[in-house]
Protein backbone atom coordinates (compact mmCIF):
# COMPACT_ATOMS: atom_id res chain seq x y z
CA UNK A 1 0.00 0.00 0.00
CA UNK A 2 1.70 3.49 -0.77
CA UNK A 3 1.88 6.40 1.28
CA UNK A 4 -0.71 8.62 -0.03
CA UNK A 5 -3.47 5.42 0.46
CA UNK A 6 -1.91 4.69 4.28
CA UNK A 7 -2.44 8.74 4.94
CA UNK A 8 -5.89 8.65 3.47
CA UNK A 9 -6.41 5.99 5.52
CA UNK A 10 -5.18 7.68 9.13
CA UNK A 11 -7.63 10.53 8.31
CA UNK A 12 -10.74 8.61 7.61
CA UNK A 13 -10.23 7.18 11.18
CA UNK A 14 -9.00 10.47 12.82
CA UNK A 15 -12.38 11.98 11.82
CA UNK A 16 -14.68 9.14 12.75
CA UNK A 17 -12.58 9.30 15.76
CA UNK A 18 -13.22 12.99 16.13
CA UNK A 19 -16.77 12.60 15.41
CA UNK A 20 -17.25 9.74 18.32
CA UNK A 21 -15.54 12.37 20.80
CA UNK A 22 -17.99 14.74 19.84
CA UNK A 23 -21.59 13.35 20.16
CA UNK A 24 -20.19 11.61 22.73
CA UNK A 25 -19.14 14.57 24.92
CA UNK A 26 -21.93 16.52 23.72
CA UNK A 27 -24.04 14.73 26.39
CA UNK A 28 -21.69 15.23 29.25
CA UNK A 29 -22.31 18.02 31.37
CA UNK A 30 -19.22 20.62 31.04
CA UNK A 31 -16.38 19.88 33.16
CA UNK A 32 -16.69 21.88 36.54
CA UNK A 33 -20.62 21.26 36.89
CA UNK A 34 -22.14 18.15 38.37
CA UNK A 35 -25.17 16.40 36.72
CA UNK A 36 -28.34 17.81 38.36
CA UNK A 37 -29.75 15.24 41.51
CA UNK A 38 -33.45 13.53 41.29
CA UNK A 39 -35.85 14.84 43.23
CA UNK A 40 -37.75 12.79 45.83
CA UNK A 41 -41.41 14.07 45.30
CA UNK A 42 -42.22 15.66 42.78
CA UNK A 43 -44.36 18.28 44.73
CA UNK A 44 -44.44 22.61 45.92
CA UNK A 45 -44.81 23.30 49.22
CA UNK A 46 -47.27 25.49 48.74
CA UNK A 47 -49.39 22.34 47.76
CA UNK A 48 -49.18 20.37 50.64
CA UNK A 49 -52.15 20.47 52.81
CA UNK A 50 -51.05 18.25 55.94
CA UNK A 51 -48.23 16.87 57.53
CA UNK A 52 -47.13 14.25 59.86
CA UNK A 53 -44.18 13.54 61.84
CA UNK A 54 -43.12 10.65 64.24
CA UNK A 55 -39.93 11.35 65.09
CA UNK A 56 -36.93 9.68 66.81
CA UNK A 57 -38.50 9.66 70.02
CA UNK A 58 -41.85 7.68 68.79
CA UNK A 59 -43.74 11.22 69.43
CA UNK A 60 -46.28 11.81 66.98
CA UNK A 61 -47.76 15.40 65.60
CA UNK A 62 -49.98 16.20 63.21
CA UNK A 63 -50.28 19.41 61.57
CA UNK A 64 -52.85 20.95 58.69
CA UNK A 65 -53.46 23.99 56.97
CA UNK A 66 -57.02 25.49 57.07
CA UNK A 67 -57.36 28.11 53.95
CA UNK A 68 -53.56 30.43 54.46
CA UNK A 69 -53.40 29.13 58.09
CA UNK A 70 -51.55 26.23 60.17
CA UNK A 71 -52.81 24.34 62.59
CA UNK A 72 -51.33 21.90 65.07
CA UNK A 73 -54.36 18.71 65.22
CA UNK A 74 -52.17 16.47 67.24
CA UNK A 75 -51.24 15.85 69.96
CA UNK A 76 -53.00 18.54 70.91
CA UNK A 77 -54.91 20.92 68.97
CA UNK A 78 -53.22 24.80 69.02
CA UNK A 79 -52.11 27.01 66.45
CA UNK A 80 -49.09 26.03 64.70
CA UNK A 81 -45.95 28.09 63.96
CA UNK A 82 -45.87 29.01 60.19
CA UNK A 83 -42.19 29.01 60.41
CA UNK A 84 -41.53 26.02 61.25
CA UNK A 85 -44.43 24.11 59.60
CA UNK A 86 -42.43 25.86 56.27
CA UNK A 87 -39.16 24.79 57.17
CA UNK A 88 -40.70 20.89 56.63
CA UNK A 89 -42.57 21.53 53.39
CA UNK A 90 -40.07 23.24 51.55
CA UNK A 91 -37.49 20.82 52.57
CA UNK A 92 -39.75 17.97 51.33
CA UNK A 93 -40.15 19.91 48.08
CA UNK A 94 -36.15 20.63 47.68
CA UNK A 95 -35.46 17.02 49.15
CA UNK A 96 -32.62 15.67 46.81
CA UNK A 97 -31.14 11.80 46.43
CA UNK A 98 -27.61 12.10 46.33
CA UNK A 99 -27.02 8.88 45.75
CA UNK A 100 -28.97 5.66 45.75
CA UNK A 101 -26.70 3.14 48.03
CA UNK A 102 -28.69 -0.13 47.73
CA UNK A 103 -31.40 -1.16 45.15
CA UNK A 104 -32.54 -3.92 46.90
CA UNK A 105 -31.17 -4.31 50.72
CA UNK A 106 -31.71 -7.69 52.48
CA UNK A 107 -31.60 -5.91 56.14
CA UNK A 108 -32.89 -2.75 56.42
CA UNK A 109 -31.69 -2.52 60.32
CA UNK A 110 -27.91 -1.83 59.24
CA UNK A 111 -29.18 1.53 57.93
CA UNK A 112 -31.93 2.30 60.96
CA UNK A 113 -34.67 1.72 58.60
CA UNK A 114 -36.24 -1.21 60.32
CA UNK A 115 -38.26 0.24 62.37
CA UNK A 116 -37.32 4.06 60.71
CA UNK A 117 -35.72 6.69 62.74
CA UNK A 118 -38.19 9.12 61.39
CA UNK A 119 -41.39 8.82 59.43
CA UNK A 120 -42.59 11.74 57.56
CA UNK A 121 -45.89 11.41 55.57
CA UNK A 122 -47.61 14.49 54.04
CA UNK A 123 -50.55 14.96 51.94
CA UNK A 124 -50.51 17.35 48.83
CA UNK A 125 -54.07 19.05 48.04
CA UNK A 126 -56.68 17.48 46.36
CA UNK A 127 -55.18 13.98 46.83
CA UNK A 128 -56.10 11.70 50.40
CA UNK A 129 -53.57 8.95 50.33
CA UNK A 130 -50.36 10.50 52.20
CA UNK A 131 -46.70 10.50 50.35
CA UNK A 132 -44.31 9.29 53.13
CA UNK A 133 -40.62 9.48 53.82
CA UNK A 134 -38.31 7.36 55.96
CA UNK A 135 -35.45 8.18 57.77
CA UNK A 136 -32.96 6.27 59.49
CA UNK A 137 -29.51 6.51 60.60
CA UNK A 138 -26.37 8.79 59.49
CA UNK A 139 -23.25 7.56 57.41
CA UNK A 140 -20.27 6.85 58.87
CA UNK A 141 -18.85 9.79 57.91
CA UNK A 142 -22.25 12.14 58.98
CA UNK A 143 -22.54 13.82 56.03
CA UNK A 144 -25.82 11.91 55.24
CA UNK A 145 -28.84 10.18 56.27
CA UNK A 146 -29.99 7.05 55.43
CA UNK A 147 -33.40 6.82 53.57
CA UNK A 148 -36.30 5.50 51.92
CA UNK A 149 -39.94 5.52 50.72
CA UNK A 150 -42.19 2.65 51.56
CA UNK A 151 -43.10 2.16 48.17
CA UNK A 152 -39.64 1.58 46.73
CA UNK A 153 -36.72 -1.03 47.85
CA UNK A 154 -33.93 1.48 46.96
CA UNK A 155 -32.14 2.99 49.66
CA UNK A 156 -30.66 6.40 49.29
CA UNK A 157 -28.48 9.32 50.51
CA UNK A 158 -30.23 12.46 51.38
CA UNK A 159 -28.28 15.74 53.15
CA UNK A 160 -27.45 15.40 57.33
CA UNK A 161 -28.45 18.74 57.80
CA UNK A 162 -32.39 17.92 57.52
CA UNK A 163 -32.59 16.25 59.97
CA UNK A 164 -33.01 19.24 61.94
CA UNK A 165 -36.03 20.05 59.66
CA UNK A 166 -37.68 16.74 59.65
CA UNK A 167 -37.37 14.96 63.80
CA UNK A 168 -40.11 17.46 64.77
CA UNK A 169 -41.50 17.40 67.92
CA UNK A 170 -45.29 18.96 68.91
CA UNK A 171 -43.56 21.49 70.59
CA UNK A 172 -41.54 22.44 67.49
CA UNK A 173 -44.76 22.80 65.42
CA UNK A 174 -46.37 24.84 68.53
CA UNK A 175 -46.79 28.78 67.72
CA UNK A 176 -45.11 29.95 70.82
CA UNK A 177 -46.11 32.88 71.06
CA UNK A 178 -47.14 34.08 74.37
CA UNK A 179 -49.38 36.93 73.51
CA UNK A 180 -51.20 37.52 69.78
CA UNK A 181 -51.63 41.12 69.06
CA UNK A 182 -50.63 43.36 66.48
CA UNK A 183 -47.46 44.84 66.83
CA UNK A 184 -47.84 48.14 64.83
CA UNK A 185 -51.16 48.80 66.30
CA UNK A 186 -50.66 48.89 69.62
CA UNK A 187 -51.54 51.94 71.06
CA UNK A 188 -51.66 51.37 75.12
CA UNK A 189 -50.33 49.47 77.46
CA UNK A 190 -51.25 48.38 81.36
CA UNK A 191 -49.18 46.86 83.77
CA UNK A 192 -50.44 45.56 87.07
CA UNK A 193 -47.93 44.66 89.40
CA UNK A 194 -49.52 44.38 93.37
CA UNK A 195 -50.69 47.34 94.21
CA UNK A 196 -49.52 49.57 91.28
CA UNK A 197 -51.04 49.86 88.10
CA UNK A 198 -48.81 51.79 85.35
CA UNK A 199 -50.28 52.74 82.04
CA UNK A 200 -49.10 53.86 78.78
CA UNK A 201 -50.70 55.22 75.95
CA UNK A 202 -49.27 55.85 72.19
CA UNK A 203 -50.28 58.51 70.10
CA UNK A 204 -48.36 57.96 66.73
CA UNK A 205 -45.10 57.69 67.53
CA UNK A 206 -44.95 60.03 71.21
CA UNK A 207 -45.63 57.94 73.91
CA UNK A 208 -46.95 59.30 77.42
CA UNK A 209 -47.32 57.97 80.89
CA UNK A 210 -51.09 58.19 82.03
CA UNK A 211 -50.74 56.70 85.77
CA UNK A 212 -49.53 56.77 88.10
CA UNK A 213 -48.19 59.94 87.19
CA UNK A 214 -48.97 61.84 84.15
CA UNK A 215 -45.60 62.50 82.12
CA UNK A 216 -44.20 61.93 78.96
CA UNK A 217 -42.71 58.33 77.93
CA UNK A 218 -39.09 57.02 77.52
CA UNK A 219 -39.97 55.96 74.17
CA UNK A 220 -37.34 53.18 73.82
CA UNK A 221 -38.84 52.28 77.45
CA UNK A 222 -42.31 51.87 76.28
CA UNK A 223 -40.99 50.22 72.77
CA UNK A 224 -39.01 47.64 74.30
CA UNK A 225 -42.20 46.21 76.25
CA UNK A 226 -44.17 46.33 73.85
CA UNK A 227 -42.02 44.47 71.39
CA UNK A 228 -40.61 41.81 74.36
CA UNK A 229 -44.73 40.73 74.26
CA UNK A 230 -45.05 40.43 70.78
CA UNK A 231 -41.70 38.24 70.62
CA UNK A 232 -41.85 36.53 73.34
CA UNK A 233 -41.91 32.55 73.13
CA UNK A 234 -42.95 29.88 75.30
CA UNK A 235 -40.66 28.09 77.14
CA UNK A 236 -42.99 24.84 76.97
CA UNK A 237 -46.31 23.95 77.55
CA UNK A 238 -47.04 22.92 81.18
CA UNK A 239 -50.69 22.07 81.09
CA UNK A 240 -52.88 22.53 77.43
CA UNK A 241 -56.40 22.46 79.01
CA UNK A 242 -55.81 24.49 82.40
CA UNK A 243 -58.53 23.70 85.14
CA UNK A 244 -57.53 24.53 88.25
CA UNK A 245 -55.00 27.80 88.02
CA UNK A 246 -53.94 28.39 91.79
CA UNK A 247 -51.02 25.65 91.49
CA UNK A 248 -49.48 27.93 89.65
CA UNK A 249 -50.01 31.23 90.85
CA UNK A 250 -52.39 32.32 88.08
CA UNK A 251 -56.03 32.57 89.88
CA UNK A 252 -54.46 35.54 91.29
CA UNK A 253 -51.28 36.83 89.19
CA UNK A 254 -48.20 38.45 90.91
CA UNK A 255 -48.59 40.36 87.70
CA UNK A 256 -50.52 40.64 84.25
CA UNK A 257 -50.01 43.34 80.90
CA UNK A 258 -52.46 44.10 78.80
CA UNK A 259 -51.87 45.78 75.41
CA UNK A 260 -54.68 47.66 73.21
CA UNK A 261 -55.20 48.11 69.81
CA UNK A 262 -58.04 50.40 69.50
CA UNK A 263 -60.74 48.21 70.78
CA UNK A 264 -59.36 44.89 71.12
CA UNK A 265 -57.19 43.64 74.27
CA UNK A 266 -54.67 40.71 74.69
CA UNK A 267 -53.76 40.49 78.61
CA UNK A 268 -50.60 38.05 79.46
CA UNK A 269 -50.79 36.59 82.97
CA UNK A 270 -47.79 35.94 85.14
CA UNK A 271 -48.28 33.60 88.24
CA UNK A 272 -45.51 31.98 90.65
CA UNK A 273 -41.79 31.79 89.41
CA UNK A 274 -40.78 28.09 88.10
CA UNK A 275 -37.17 26.99 87.63
CA UNK A 276 -35.16 30.39 85.55
CA UNK A 277 -38.77 31.70 84.95
CA UNK A 278 -42.30 32.51 85.21
CA UNK A 279 -45.91 29.92 84.71
CA UNK A 280 -47.43 32.27 82.46
CA UNK A 281 -51.00 31.99 80.14
CA UNK A 282 -52.59 34.37 77.77
CA UNK A 283 -56.06 35.32 79.57
CA UNK A 284 -57.49 33.85 76.18
CA UNK A 285 -56.06 31.17 75.58
CA UNK A 286 -56.86 27.95 78.16
CA UNK A 287 -52.90 26.80 78.31
CA UNK A 288 -50.41 27.12 80.89
CA UNK A 289 -46.76 27.79 79.79
CA UNK A 290 -43.28 29.19 81.05
CA UNK A 291 -41.75 32.07 80.36
CA UNK A 292 -38.02 33.56 80.69
CA UNK A 293 -37.28 35.76 83.62
CA UNK A 294 -36.23 38.65 81.04
CA UNK A 295 -39.83 39.23 79.91
CA UNK A 296 -40.69 39.55 83.25
CA UNK A 297 -37.90 41.64 84.51
CA UNK A 298 -39.08 43.88 81.18
CA UNK A 299 -42.89 44.11 82.45
CA UNK A 300 -41.61 45.44 86.31
CA UNK A 301 -39.33 48.46 85.09
CA UNK A 302 -40.41 51.84 87.32
CA UNK A 303 -42.40 54.58 86.60
CA UNK A 304 -38.95 56.10 86.93
CA UNK A 305 -37.45 53.78 84.38
CA UNK A 306 -40.25 54.63 81.89
CA UNK A 307 -40.06 58.60 82.43
CA UNK A 308 -38.70 60.30 79.56
CA UNK A 309 -35.11 61.73 81.72
CA UNK A 310 -33.98 65.01 78.64
CA UNK A 311 -36.02 68.20 79.90
CA UNK A 312 -36.47 69.36 76.78
CA UNK A 313 -38.05 67.28 73.54
CA UNK A 314 -36.68 70.07 71.27
CA UNK A 315 -33.36 70.19 69.64
CA UNK A 316 -31.10 72.76 67.63
CA UNK A 317 -32.40 71.67 64.58
CA UNK A 318 -36.49 71.60 65.34
CA UNK A 319 -36.22 74.62 67.44
CA UNK A 320 -37.51 78.09 66.20
CA UNK A 321 -38.15 80.13 69.02
CA UNK A 322 -36.04 80.07 72.19
CA UNK A 323 -37.08 82.32 75.75
CA UNK A 324 -35.19 82.76 78.63
CA UNK A 325 -35.99 84.37 81.85
CA UNK A 326 -33.01 84.69 84.55
CA UNK A 327 -34.44 86.90 87.26
CA UNK A 328 -35.51 90.45 85.96
CA UNK A 329 -33.69 90.12 83.05
CA UNK A 330 -35.65 87.91 79.45
CA UNK A 331 -33.84 86.70 76.08
CA UNK A 332 -35.78 85.94 73.42
CA UNK A 333 -34.88 83.99 70.33
CA UNK A 334 -36.30 83.48 67.13
CA UNK A 335 -35.75 82.00 64.08
CA UNK A 336 -36.87 83.25 60.45
CA UNK A 337 -36.17 82.56 56.63
CA UNK A 338 -34.38 85.13 54.97
CA UNK A 339 -33.75 84.04 50.92
CA UNK A 340 -32.45 80.65 51.19
CA UNK A 341 -31.11 79.94 54.83
CA UNK A 342 -32.29 80.66 58.51
CA UNK A 343 -31.19 83.48 60.54
CA UNK A 344 -31.78 83.69 64.64
CA UNK A 345 -32.79 87.50 65.80
CA UNK A 346 -33.55 88.78 68.97
CA UNK A 347 -36.32 90.45 70.46
CA UNK A 348 -35.45 93.83 68.94
CA UNK A 349 -35.61 92.32 65.74
CA UNK A 350 -31.34 91.92 65.53
CA UNK A 351 -29.61 89.00 63.72
CA UNK A 352 -27.62 87.44 66.19
CA UNK A 353 -25.01 84.28 66.15
CA UNK A 354 -27.14 81.25 65.03
CA UNK A 355 -24.29 79.22 65.71
CA UNK A 356 -24.97 80.54 70.06
CA UNK A 357 -28.30 79.99 69.90
CA UNK A 358 -27.65 76.34 68.27
CA UNK A 359 -25.30 76.24 71.18
CA UNK A 360 -27.61 77.41 73.60
CA UNK A 361 -30.65 74.76 72.91
CA UNK A 362 -28.43 72.54 72.25
CA UNK A 363 -27.11 72.58 75.91
CA UNK A 364 -30.51 73.14 77.10
CA UNK A 365 -31.34 69.76 75.42
CA UNK A 366 -28.58 67.78 77.48
CA UNK A 367 -30.16 68.62 80.40
CA UNK A 368 -31.45 65.00 81.64
CA UNK A 369 -32.96 63.92 85.03
CA UNK A 370 -30.77 61.31 87.06
CA UNK A 371 -33.71 60.83 89.34
CA UNK A 372 -37.25 61.85 90.13
CA UNK A 373 -39.03 63.67 93.41
CA UNK A 374 -42.39 65.06 93.93
CA UNK A 375 -41.85 68.06 94.72
CA UNK A 376 -38.80 70.56 95.82
CA UNK A 377 -39.13 74.10 97.56
CA UNK A 378 -36.41 75.40 95.37
CA UNK A 379 -38.36 75.32 92.62
CA UNK A 380 -40.68 77.86 93.98
CA UNK A 381 -37.83 80.65 93.17
CA UNK A 382 -36.54 79.12 89.79
CA UNK A 383 -33.00 80.74 88.84
CA UNK A 384 -33.88 79.89 85.22
CA UNK A 385 -37.23 79.67 83.26
CA UNK A 386 -37.19 78.37 79.42
CA UNK A 387 -39.12 78.33 77.03
CA UNK A 388 -38.68 76.17 73.62
CA UNK A 389 -41.44 76.50 70.45
CA UNK A 390 -39.98 73.51 68.33
CA UNK A 391 -41.57 71.55 65.05
CA UNK A 392 -43.74 74.93 64.27
CA UNK A 393 -46.22 74.46 66.67
CA UNK A 394 -45.48 72.58 69.99
CA UNK A 395 -44.08 74.39 72.65
CA UNK A 396 -42.24 73.33 76.23
CA UNK A 397 -41.31 75.01 79.42
CA UNK A 398 -39.00 74.32 82.47
CA UNK A 399 -37.67 76.08 85.51
CA UNK A 400 -34.43 75.17 87.17
CA UNK A 401 -32.91 75.89 90.60
CA UNK A 402 -30.34 75.09 93.35
CA UNK A 403 -30.58 73.79 96.61
CA UNK A 404 -26.89 73.77 97.61
CA UNK A 405 -25.24 71.60 95.32
CA UNK A 406 -28.03 70.14 94.01
CA UNK A 407 -29.89 71.57 90.99
CA UNK A 408 -33.69 70.28 90.48
CA UNK A 409 -35.62 71.34 87.31
CA UNK A 410 -39.72 70.63 86.50
CA UNK A 411 -41.25 70.88 83.56
CA UNK A 412 -45.18 72.79 83.29
CA UNK A 413 -46.70 69.96 82.30
CA UNK A 414 -45.14 67.60 84.82
CA UNK A 415 -46.22 67.20 88.31
CA UNK A 416 -42.78 66.36 89.72
CA UNK A 417 -39.38 67.31 90.07
CA UNK A 418 -35.87 66.28 88.21
CA UNK A 419 -32.66 66.41 89.71
CA UNK A 420 -29.96 67.20 87.50
CA UNK A 421 -25.90 67.04 87.00
CA UNK A 422 -24.99 70.14 88.06
CA UNK A 423 -22.20 70.15 85.70
CA UNK A 424 -24.43 70.14 82.78
CA UNK A 425 -26.84 72.86 84.11
CA UNK A 426 -23.49 75.07 84.78
CA UNK A 427 -22.53 74.69 80.88
CA UNK A 428 -26.09 75.54 79.94
CA UNK A 429 -26.19 78.74 82.20
CA UNK A 430 -22.82 78.98 80.49
CA UNK A 431 -24.34 79.23 76.70
CA UNK A 432 -27.23 82.11 78.52
CA UNK A 433 -24.44 84.13 79.70
CA UNK A 434 -22.83 83.87 76.07
CA UNK A 435 -26.08 85.13 74.45
CA UNK A 436 -26.01 88.89 76.54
Amino acid sequence: MGRGATTLILIVVLAGLGGYIYFVDRERPAAGTEEPKAKAFDVSPENIEEVVVTNAAGEKARVQRVDANWHLVEPEKADADATAVAAVTSSVASLEVQRVVDENPSDLSQYGLMPPRIDLAFRVRGEKDFQRLLVGEKTPTGGDLYAKKPNENRVFLISSYLDSSFNRTAFDFRDKAVLKFEREMADGVEIVAGPQTLQLSRQGTEWTLLGPVAARADYAGAEGIVTRLSTGQMQKVVENEAKDLRQYGLDRPSLSATVSSGSSRATLLLGRTTDGGYFAKDASRPAVFTVDEGLATELKKTVADLRRKDMFDARSFTATRVEVQRGAETLAFEKTREGEKDVWKNAAGQVVDSAKVEDLVTKLSNLRATTFEASHAALKTPALTVTIRFDENKTETASFARAGADVYGSRSDEPVAAKLEANVFDEAMKAVDAMK
